[in-house]
């Protein structure tokens, strides 16, 4: 092999290496920034869901709390995603949502997704290097795949059932809105940020050394 060619096998193997950092590094990033806001909910609201007369009726039917469940539907909840309440007795189907107005947590729980899913793909921006705010638009995006499967798997750890009633996150809502849109909005606008700095450093120093 010439050293031509070499040359650009080893270009090859970069762009390569390249291409798939930024999936990893979405990937756990879009899982850390869903881990992290559901345990910034759980630190919220845990210990007044655990004495919530909701919690006690749900461990009266069923012989177990469901703590961590319901601080699921709050932070489904943050994301604008109803819990919904299937079969119950006489009234059959309800839906609900546990954050603001008079008795709900507190609004700000509505920050700490867009909070966290901006950081994350500000985090992939910056740890691949984005040029530009398009590359850093890329790079957010790719939050999605770690955020969607950690969103789908939340939605069906979150469901309590007791005899033939049933609730827990809307799943399609959780899925379209939750698990796709505010990824890949929030991701990107991290990104975007993130991309456009970082460019603009790269052509203030490429200036100042000509």
């Amino acid at each position: 092999m010439s050293a031509t060619e070499r040359s650009e096998a080893s270009d090859s193997s970069r762009v390569s290496e390249d291409s798939e950092m930024p999936i990893v590094a979405g990937v756990a990033a879009g899982l850390v920034a869903w881990l992290g806001g559901y345990v910034f909910t759980y630190v919220v609201a845990a210990d007044e869901i655990r004495n919530s007369g909701l919690n006690r009726i749900v461990e009266a039917l069923s012989g177990d709390a469901a703590t961590y469940e319901i601080v699921g539907w709050v932070f489904y909840n943050a994301h604008f995603v109803d819990t919904v309440f299937q079969n119950l007795p006489i009234v059959g189907s309800v839906t609900a949502n546990y954050v603001g107005g008079e008795d709900g947590f507190t609004a700000a729980l509505y920050a700490i997704p867009i909070a966290l899913l901006c950081l994350g793909g500000a985090a992939t921006a910056a740890y691949t290097h984005a040029a530009d705010a398009t590359s850093g638009i890329r790079a957010g995006v790719v939050l999605v795949p770690g955020y969607l499967v950690a969103t789908v798997a939340g939605v069906f750890l979150f469901e309590v059932t007791t005899g033939s009633a049933t609730a827990g996150p809307d799943q399609l809502a959780a899925i379209v809105l939750a698990g796709i849109v505010y990824p890949v909005v929030f991701g990107s606008i991290g990104g975007a940020a993130v991309g456009w700095y970082l460019g603009r450093q790269r052509n203030q120093n490429s200036t100042t050394n000509q």
